[in-house]
């Protein structure tokens, strides 16, 4: 069989392409939305006490915790969507610990004004990254994944 939900994905649909491009973007979609995670999870064991400080100035308990959770959520989650297992409630996650990752780290309304616009433009990054991730557990990870059916 050659369906859309034998491939990974969930109605509702209207694929006006092919299956195996829409299957190829599924993959390559999943590829760009882990490469920031994996290169930021990488960049914070080289920074770990750099990083543990400034989560900590932000008013984070246990910063040195939350950054291991971080970091495991970073490099462990993006390789998992990458190969596609679990790639649904992976998405969800990443998701989730966006929101209050932007709320915190990006509040560009809440920085002096020569910050406003870099923190603008990644509080509306991680807002695209997280409609992506929304895209990925809505739709499913496509047949080029672990989770295939």
């Amino acid at each position: 069989m050659n369906t859309l939900a034998d491939r990974g994905m969930t109605p509702p649909y209207n694929s006006i392409v092919s299956p195996a491009i829409s299957d190829t973007a599924a993959l390559i979609g999943r590829i760009l939305l882990a490469v920031l995670f994996i290169k930021s999870g990488w960049g914070k064991i080289g920074g770990f006490d750099a990083t543990a400080s400034m989560m900590a100035s932000k008013g984070l308990p246990m910063a040195s915790v939350l950054l291991v959770i971080t970091i495991a959520l970073e490099l462990g989650g993006s390789l998992l969507l990458v190969v596609g297992y679990k790639a649904r409630w992976v998405a969800l996650a990443l998701a989730l610990w966006l929101i209050p990752v932007s709320l915190t780290f990006h509040a560009y309304w809440s920085v002096p004004p020569e910050q406003v616009q870099a923190q603008s433009i990644n509080f509306f990054k991680n807002l695209s990254i997280l409609g992506g991730m929304l895209m990925v557990f809505a739709m499913g990870p496509g047949r080029y994944s672990v989770d295939r059916r």
